[in-house]
């Protein structure tokens, strides 16, 4: 009963957060229905494309969910189950919510460009330069993590000979992989009824669904094989171009119906929680708290903060809320749903990878998974039945594909957006995109210089272990989730709003990713100096402490900024 009291307070008190803060941020802000979006203002047909709610949503709420909110929880659960759970619901409404609705809101009053453009008018072009160079940053880490994941829920170790192979009787991996490749095929088909045959989207959603139905099927008799190598550069190639094809091509359907596949696998997770809440068929075992210290070096302060990630507040997030969602909203009216809400059902989503995560604990923790994906999957799917079983096989191999897919929604809207960061960094100021530049500079602002370069770099770190990436994605993607605050709540206060609600938050998660960045650039520094016993550095230590250093200047740099901002705006008030 303990999991199933867990995810029903936790529900009450995320739909609280959502009716009463979320309502009271509107009437702060002065969000107004009847003000025309960049979307409609600006429609490009390429990236400024006004969507219907319901799409949009699933774009933004597929693109911020990615593979976070399920590997931090269930990276964080060593901790206990009540400090992430606290975390998740009030990070989730007082900081993650907050920011991602705020980003939102921001971006959509200037012109639905990104928050270093924000940055700049509220703290000055050089702070805007500086967050570009650290976003950037954050997204090479975004990229490489998530390309490991992608990789490894596709790849199977029978496969590492394979170069190309359609297999019948698949392994859940491999089935993973052929859904996942037909889903692609499946999202064009989408865009193209809907955009240039004019399908509404409730007939279209049902065509949506009655494919996905038949590529699941398709999926479970024939698996998609190949290295994970040659898996890595299919990938890459993918990401190149869904970042540079127009958002109606792929992006807005491709979300849009993964979205259906993330709201199935919530409503299966709590299904299962309420069967084995009566049926007693597996207990949730993790213990409510392990102590401030439960495994050597990791600390509740700042680790549980860092590690949660996406399940309570993200940088991340406000990058895609300023770079693609605030680009598609076809009315004010939708932001509090699409900001605030998408985070409080990521926060919701966090709390049942806990969950399922405290149905497998002792296996996870004797380190009887591959990933936590794989740990997730298993703790829903042993809810229903016993391994080894036909239902306990689809099931999982269900929620892998969803892991995997969301992803890589995740990965092309990140790339994208990287796309849109690299051109602000090295156009001028009169230059509005890569064509009214000249020299060296017109072909660094090309969309595929910027997209190449970033798709290679990513998938070069890629290749790395997860837990050598995910540590430093996480204190870069939390210290980011620092500034995005910070740079909403400048502009707020130059716009003569309320900002108070960002003080807190925003210095929290400023003093705990520093803190954490800190604690690895020392922790390298020992372990390439030799000053610990028995373990030896290898160039990713080298890679760690590099780039937990030139984030934690950059970082340092925008926060003086911000400072110097916050200071004048007192003097004037």
């Amino acid at each position: 009963m303990t999991a199933l009291l867990i995810i029903l307070v936790a529900i009450v008190l995320l739909v609280i957060g959502y009716i009463f803060y979320g309502n009271w941020l509107c009437k702060q802000w002065g969000i107004d229905p009847k003000r025309k979006t960049p979307a409609i203002e600006m429609e490009d047909g390429v990236d400024y494309v006004a969507a219907p709610a319901a799409v949009l949503m699933g774009h933004h709420f597929s693109s911020i969910a990615g593979a976070g909110p399920i590997n931090g929880p269930i990276q964080a659960s060593i901790f206990g189950w009540v400090p992430v759970f606290l975390w998740c619901v009030i990070g989730g409404i007082f900081f993650g919510g907050l920011q991602d609705f705020g980003s939102l809101f921001a971006s959509i009053r200037h012109e639905g460009k990104s928050v270093g453009e924000i940055i700049k008018d509220s703290m000055g072009r050089r702070a805007q330069k500086l967050f570009i160079i650290f976003a950037l940053l954050v997204l090479i880490l975004v990229i490489a993590s998530f390309v490991n994941v992608v990789a490894g829920t596709f790849f199977t170790a029978a496969d590492a000979d394979v170069t190309f192979g359609i297999t019948s009787n698949p392994t859940g991996n491999q089935t993973t992989a052929m859904i996942s490749v037909l889903f692609i095929l499946l999202a064009i088909i989408y865009g193209i009824l809907t955009h240039r045959f004019g399908v509404k989207t409730v007939p279209a959603t049902i065509i949506g669904v009655i494919g996905i139905v038949v590529i699941v099927a398709l999926g479970l008799n024939f698996g998609f094989a190949m290295s994970r190598t040659a898996w890595i550069v299919f990938i890459g190639v993918y990401l190149c171009i869904a970042s540079l094809i127009p958002v109606w091509i792929l992006l807005q359907p491709r979300d849009y119906l993964s979205s259906f596949l993330l709201y199935a696998m919530m409503i299966l997770a709590v299904i299962g929680i309420i069967v084995s809440a009566f049926t007693g068929s597996v207990t949730f075992s993790i213990p409510a708290f392990t102590g401030w210290s439960p495994k050597a070096g990791s600390y509740l302060f700042p680790t549980l903060f860092i590690t949660v990630a996406c399940g309570a507040c993200s940088g991340f997030h406000s990058l895609i809320a300023t770079g693609t969602s605030s680009k598609q909203l076809s009315s004010e009216k939708d932001a509090k749903v699409i900001g605030y809400g998408s985070m409080l059902i990521e926060s919701a989503l966090g709390i049942v990878a806990l969950i399922a995560v405290g149905m497998v604990f002792n296996k996870f923790t004797e380190g009887g998974f591959g990933s936590p994906s794989a740990a997730f999957a298993a703790g829903i799917a042993s809810m229903f039945s016993g391994e080894g079983t036909g239902v306990y096989g689809t099931i999982y191999a269900l929620l892998t594909l969803a892991v995997s897919v969301f992803a890589l929604t995740s990965l092309d809207t990140g790339t994208r957006l990287s796309r849109f960061m690299f051109s602000e960094l090295v156009l001028k100021k009169d230059e509005a995109t890569w064509k009214d530049a000249s020299g060296i500079r017109k072909v660094l602002a090309h969309p595929l210089f910027g997209t190449v370069s970033m798709v290679l770099i990513g998938s070069i770190l890629g290749a790395l272990s997860l837990s050598q990436i995910w540590g430093l994605f996480g204190a870069a993607n939390q210290l980011l989730a620092g500034i995005a605050l910070m740079a909403v709540a400048a502009w707020l206060g130059n716009a003569g709003k309320n900002n108070k609600m960002f003080y807190i938050p925003m210095v929290f998660m400023l003093a705990a990713t520093l803190t954490s960045l800190v604690l690895t650039v020392i922790n390298k520094i020992k372990l390439i100096g030799g000053m610990v016993e028995g373990a030896a550095a290898a160039w990713g230590d080298w890679f760690q402490l590099l780039f937990a250093a030139a984030m934690a200047i950059l970082a340092i740099f925008l926060v003086v900024e911000g400072i110097g901002t916050f200071k004048k705006q007192g003097e004037k008030a």
